[in-house]
């Protein structure tokens, strides 16, 4: 039954539901993507309609691991508080939500060209389906990572209607840092996921050799990120961001000694936020420079 909250504590309910803050991972590599694609500013209406997708995208998204994951969520004390597991939201009108959401993304291809309403379903698809994967995976980190790392890919076909080799590489570097970041949030659900029968690699291989994995992820993120810099001919401020990127990463896998789980993922938040600005301003700032 759906609840008369007032419309803005609905609001909240449902930002947080989906976790709107966490857009800026992804968001910055697809702006990133969409600039180098024009060579510059995308037209307005391609701009807005490429944040539209992408919002609406990710709500979706969310959305649907949330109701999948609810029977899931109630059994793990750190997630037993959400919306769904502790009735602050009913499934009814999260399917709703869900429902509003993919219909708006596909709409927003629509208007954008024939092939991002081709890819739109299969994209839905894609991103929905990650969901299912650690009931069966121990790389649902990997399939979490190409959901989101669709995005800089989509945001290129919107400018050109055509997917370009250079949104690929930046695609397999957010890809890789997404799954790398997922293995270490893992961490925290290793003791519950064995008793549910829930596939990671933490679970798979022991927390010790899944960090490793995370650290190697990360390694192939920055090759990506450099490879993306070396075929398209960037100067040098997209250089002095891939140093920053690199420090970043050094510091973040062998120097940063967090005291807790909680304390290593609350750092691992921050720089997939920081990374992503500092690919989106290499980039940006590159294109300025020509």
């Amino acid at each position: 039954m759906i609840s008369h909250l007032p419309f803005w504590r609905k609001t909240q309910d449902f930002l947080s539901l989906v976790r709107f803050s966490h857009t800026v991972f992804a968001l910055p590599f697809a702006l990133a993507s969409a600039l180098w694609a024009a060579q510059g500013l995308p037209p307005g209406k391609i701009s807005l309609l490429i944040l539209v997708a992408m919002v609406t995208c990710r709500n979706a998204a969310m959305a649907f691991n949330r109701l999948l994951d609810a029977r899931i969520d109630a059994l793990n004390p750190r997630t037993a508080g959400r919306h769904l597991p502790s009735g602050r939201l009913g499934k009814r009108e999260v399917w709703l939500f869900f429902a509003a959401n993919a219909l708006a993304f596909v709409a927003a291809t629509y208007f954008l060209n024939t092939l991002a309403l081709v890819l739109s379903l299969p994209t839905l698809v894609a991103v929905c389906g990650y969901s299912l994967a650690k009931r069966f995976t121990g790389l649902s980190h990997f399939m979490l990572g190409f959901a989101i790392a669709i995005s800089p890919v989509g945001a290129w076909v919107a400018v050109t209607g055509a997917i370009g080799v250079p949104s690929l590489w930046l695609a397999a570097a957010l890809g890789l840092w997404i799954a790398g970041f997922d293995i270490i949030y893992a961490t925290q659900d290793e003791a519950f996921d064995r008793r549910q029968g829930l596939h990671s690699l933490v679970v798979r291989l022991g927390m010790g050799r899944a960090l490793q994995a995370a650290a190697l992820s990360h390694v192939l993120c920055l090759f990506a990120l450099l490879a993306f810099g070396f075929f398209g001919h960037l100067p040098w401020p997209y250089g002095l961001a891939m140093a920053l990127v690199a420090m970043g990463l050094v510091y973040l896998h062998f120097f940063r000694r967090s005291p807790s789980l909680d304390a290593l993922n609350h750092d691992f938040f921050l720089a997939n936020a920081g990374i992503s600005l500092v690919v989106f301003v290499g980039i940006a700032a590159s294109l300025g420079w020509h």
